[in-house]
Order: C-alpha cells, then sequence, then structure tokens
C-alpha cells in the first residue's frame, strides 16, 4: 500500500517533557497526523514522499539491517527467527532460528552486518540465553558463536541494540536488567553501551582500561545513531518521569539510577551528563534511532529520528551542527500504533517497523508491519 504525503520542515517545537519505560500503551489515537510543513528556514530542498507498507503480517519484528544486495533481514523478537525481507515483493523467508528464550522484552533483539560482510559474510545479533543476554555472530544460516557473554538479562530492560560505528568498532546497548545499582557499577554489563572490536575483545583506546564500557548510568537504550560528524546519540527508557536522548561522550556517566531526565546544574556539578532532550511519559518509550545523512529526503538530512512505542508516533528530532536540538516534531502519530524501529535504508529512505503484537499493544489489521518513507515516484 502506498500513500503519498508532503512531509517538510515544520516550524518545530522545542519542548522539555517527561517519559517512562516501555509500559503498557497508552490508548490509540485515531486518524492522520503527520505534519504538514512550512518550506524550510535554511533553504533545504523539499521532496514528497511516499509512504509504503513494505510487508505486514509480521511478529514482532525488531533488529533490522540490510544486505548488499538490497535485502532486508531482520529478527522476530518472540519466535527466535531470522527472516529475510525482499522489498520489492514484500515475501520473507525463514533463514534460522537463534538460539534465544522469548521472555517479555528479551529475545532476537539486534542486527548487525559486519562492515567487511562481503569479505567475511557475518552477521551480528543480540540475543537472550536462560543465562544472560549476549552477543553472537555467524555466516548466515550457520551455529552462531559467542562474541560478548555475561550482559544481565531479565524479562524487562535488555537493552539490545547493536551496531558497527564510524570507527569500526561494535557498540551495544544494555539496560539494567531491573537492578538500577548496575548501571553504576563499572564492573557490570548492565545500563551501559559497550564498545567492543568486531572479535569482543577490547579496543585499547576504550575509557576504562580492559572494559568494554564505554559509557555507563543508563536505564534501558534500544537506539544507537551516528551524525555526519562521528558523533553517537543514543536514545533511552527513563522510568517515572523522562525518556531522554542522550549525546554520548566516551566514559561519560549518565546519572541512571541517580537522576532521570535532565537533573540541571545539580547533576552536572556531581559529574553526570544531562539528556539534549526528554519526552512525556505518554509521548515516547523510545525505542530505534536513526540519522538520515545521506540522500533520499533533503529537508530530512541530519535530523534525529526516534521510535515511540507507548507514544505511538515517530519523533523527528533537528539537531544542530552541535548536537543540541534545534526542534522536534512528531510524525505519524496515532496511524501505525507502537513504532519499534526506525533505520536509515541505503537508498536514502526512512523504514519503521511496528510492535503491536508484542503483548502492549492493540494489534491491527495487517499487524506488525515494516514501513518505508521515501521520495514520491
Amino acid at each position: 500500500m502506498i500513500r503519498s504525503i508532503l512531509l517538510g520542515l515544520a516550524a518545530l517545537t522545542l519542548g522539555v517533557g517527561c517519559g517512562g519505560s516501555d509500559e503498557p500503551a497508552s490508548p490509540p489515537t485515531t486518524g492522520s497526523e503527520v505534519t504538514e510543513a512550512d518550506r524550510p528556514a535554511d533553504g533545504r530542498d523539499e521532496v514528497e514522499i511516499e509512504q509504503t507498507t513494505i510487508a505486514e503480517g509480521l511478529e514482532v519484528p525488531w533488529g533490522l539491517t540490510f544486505l548488499p544486495d538490497g535485502d532486508a533481514l531482520y529478527t522476530e523478537r518472540d519466535s527466535g527467527r531470522l527472516l529475510r525481507l525482499d522489498p520489492e515483493s514484500g515475501e520473507s523467508e525463514a533463514i534460522q532460528t537463534l538460539p534465544t528464550r522469548g521472555d517479555g522484552e528479551g529475545g532476537a533483539l539486534g542486527l548487525a552486518l559486519s562492515p567487511d560482510f562481503e569479505g567475511d559474510g557475518l552477521l551480528y545479533a543480540y540475543i537472550t540465553t536462560e543465562r544472560d543476554n549476549r552477543v553472537v555472530r555467524f555466516e548466515i544460516g550457520a551455529e552462531p558463536e559467542p562474541v560478548l557473554t555475561g550482559i544481565p538479562q531479565n524479562s524487562f530492560h535488555d537493552g539490545g541494540r547493536i551496531a558497527f560505528g564510524p570507527d569500526g568498532k561494535l557498540y551495544v546497548a544494555t539496560g539494567d536488567a531491573g537492578d538500577p545499582d548496575a548501571a553504576q557499577d563499572r564492573g557490570s554489563l548492565a545500563g551501559k553501551i559497550l564498545r567492543v572490536e568486531p572479535d569482543g575483545s577490547v579496543p585499547r583506546d576504550n575509557p576504562i582500561e580492559d572494559s568494554p564500557v564505554y559509557s555507563l548510568g543508563h536505564r534501558n537504550v534500544e537506539g544507537l545513531a551516528w551524525d555526519e560528524d562521528d558523533q553517537l546519540f543514543a536514545s533511552e527508557f527513563g522510568e517515572n518521569a523522562f525518556d531522554e536522548v542522550n549525546r554520548i561522550e566516551a566514559g561519560g556517566n549518565f546519572g541512571w539510577p541517580l537522576f532521570e531526565g535532565d537533573g540541571g546544574a545539580e547533576a552536572e556539578n556531581e559529574g553526570f551528563i544531562n539528556p539534549i532532550t526528554t519526552w512525556l511519559t505518554a509521548e515516547a518509550s523510545p525505542s530505534g534511532a536513526a540519522i538520515l545523512i545521506d540522500g533520499g529526503i533533503p529537508q530530512w538530512e541530519g535530523d534525529l529520528f526516534v521510535a515511540a512505542l507507548r507514544g505511538e508516533r515517530l519523533w523527528r528530532v533537528e539537531l544542530a551542527r552541535d548536537g543540541t536540538v534545534a526542534g522536534r516534531e512528531p510524525l505519524l502519530e496515532g496511524e501505525l500504533g507502537r513504532i519499534r524501529n526506525a533505520l536509515a535504508a541505503p537508498d536514502g529512505s526512512l523504514w519503521v517497523t511496528t510492535s503491536n503484537r508484542d503483548g502492549r499493544g492493540s494489534p491491527r489489521s495487517g499487524d506488525d508491519k515494516i514501513i518505508r518513507l521515501g521520495p514520491a515516484g
């Protein structure tokens, strides 16, 4: 199904709100709420954007990545299946079942393609087992081998996003696994963003010697994205007050559980880093994140997109060149239900996935879906 919509760079409203964890969804809203935009003040071109359903009838898609030939791979969180999707036909083929324990928020989670995939053929996945959360790697269809193990697991706050950064290192987002104090424990892998070599070893330039910990003080990170200056941003579930986007610094401490959201000068005086933006609980529960750097949607280039579960929308955050927030607006509000992931596609479009069959949503006809937002025609 294709629907044509004009999405531009609206006069964005800055707002500081509070946000929550991945709690049961708020009552669904109705109607088409995509913002009708004015011409951007910075002179960037606009293109008309089509909203296209790439695939439907899926079961809680979580991780998503693209193969060099244009096909996509995605995980189903609860079943543990890895599937290959042909974007042209919308047909999915199950490739294998990963060795997961699908319980609550755990299961088959993030996916990342090796930076040298055309040479080594390796795919990386973040999975939940009976003992831990772990990162494994494998050639498609082959038995996975452990890369990073011992990440605490629970039925909630399992993190799960993985991505290779511009430096070729593997970044791993973890949750506190229900133990808030673990986020401040430098000896625990919970409540952290981890950074390792592709083989799982610790890079020599990590901020903590002989440790994969890259940043700490996180509650539950499910989104990682880099801008054109190689700056890392992460989306994070809060508890009862504030959901966040953080601009990540090597060795930085982001305050959880001592501070939730923006702690202002008090937090900074204690050595914690405040988020660059926060949301109301009903507005967010932020999961996947993406920044469009090249290509197909000029009025969105450089913007950060954050999928919102409880908020049932896609947040577009306009980033200034210094990494601060210049404005933000909700897209797709009330149209798709819970949105789990946002990913920049190789053709410059933006893909989003729904998560209405995850036990906290209200499934709609065709759920779950993968949607493409890209230039018309």
